[in-house]
């Protein structure tokens, strides 16, 4: 679905979603810049780049997990029960996203999941409290729902009795997926969920990820993982320094025509079933970005028309994009500033 259509069946509308963070002598860095996209029941929207670019930001701001140095604008409107728009994830307050919106409308699968479990009690424990706070079981019912919401994230039973320091990456990964998956929230934010696990699972946790997907949730998926991006989403959405500088569908990236823009081309390029080459030079710094395009220092294509800042247009935001088109998508505009 392009970014401009209107669709009763759309769960999330983001329209010029930037993050700013103050620092200590007032001046403002620009993490987020003006980025806008719609996602849709019963669709995978894969947000890829490398470390940095803003993508686990964004999520956050969505949650209303920023510090309180951030200042955020523009917004990301949550549907309704029905066609109507539902609340403003930007401008709601702390109880509004704690009660009625976080792990009930959207579930979030967390980068740093050792950090969201609580270290004083087992995985079972916290397992079955998410299970039982977000369906209602009790009893022997929530006993055997919760061994059912374990073996749904491959976490393994025999592990369920243990602390969150006696886990090893993956597995307080696993742990966090499920409790995320509990609740079958109408949205997913999954932000690095394949982080320290070894391919069979990182296909394991795609395949199921694509399943709640396909019984009609939406599925905003963070990942600098492209072959299981690849596995999983309908759409890709490529970041750059704080922006989105291609927007494009999944079969369109991966496939042919393949990626318009430079960057998401070298992305792809990098993966070892590709060309196994990486892309040259470094990430820019938020606080030193360069005037116009900030891929230019590191792109083989840019000239003087790069010292102006490209809007995403027709599905890349690139003054000497590859020449095959993708479907349009409209340009984000201007950010206006909010504090958070």
């Amino acid at each position: 679905m392009s970014e401009g259509t209107a669709d009763t069946r759309t769960l999330l509308r983001v329209r010029d979603l930037c993050v700013s963070f103050r620092r200590r002598r007032g001046e403002e860095i620009a993490a987020v810049g003006g980025v806008s996209f719609d996602l849709a029941a019963g669709e995978c929207l894969a947000l890829v780049g490398e470390s940095g670019c803003g993508k686990s930001v964004l999520a956050s701001a969505l949650l209303g997990l920023l510090p309180a140095n951030a200042r955020v604008g523009g917004s990301a409107l949550l549907a309704g029960p029905g066609p109507d728009a539902g609340p403003d994830l930007l401008a709601a307050d702390e109880a509004t996203l704690a009660r009625t919106v976080r792990g009930r409308r959207i579930g979030l699968v967390p980068q740093s999941p050792a950090a969201h479990l609580t270290p004083v009690r087992t995985v079972r424990s916290q397992l079955a409290e998410t299970v039982r706070e977000l369906t209602g079981a009790r009893g022997p019912a929530l006993a055997e729902a919760t061994l059912a919401a374990a073996e749904r994230a491959a976490f393994p039973a025999g592990h369920l009795d243990r602390y969150p320091h006696q886990l090893s990456g993956g597995l307080a990964q696993r742990a966090a997926t499920a409790m995320a998956l509990v609740g079958d929230a109408p949205l997913l934010l999954a932000d690095e969920p394949t982080t320290g696990l070894d391919r069979d699972l990182v296909e394991r946790t795609a395949d199921e990820l694509r399943a709640h997907t396909d019984r009609g949730r939406g599925l905003l998926l963070i990942t600098h993982d492209l072959t299981a991006a690849e596995r999983v989403a309908d759409r890709v959405a490529v970041m750059y320094a704080g922006r989105i500088v291609e927007l494009a569908s999944a079969a369109d990236f991966f496939g042919a025509p393949g990626p318009r823009h430079p960057y998401a081309g070298g992305l792809l390029a990098a993966l070892p079933e590709r060309a196994f080459r990486a892309v040259p030079g470094m990430p820019p710094e938020l606080d030193d970005l360069p005037a116009g395009c900030a891929f230019a220092p590191r792109c083989a294509r840019a000239d003087a028309a790069c010292t102006r800042q490209p809007v995403l247009d027709g599905g890349v935001a690139c003054h000497h994009p590859a020449r095959d088109a993708h479907p349009a998508a409209a340009p984000a505009p201007p950010c206006a500033g909010r504090g958070a």
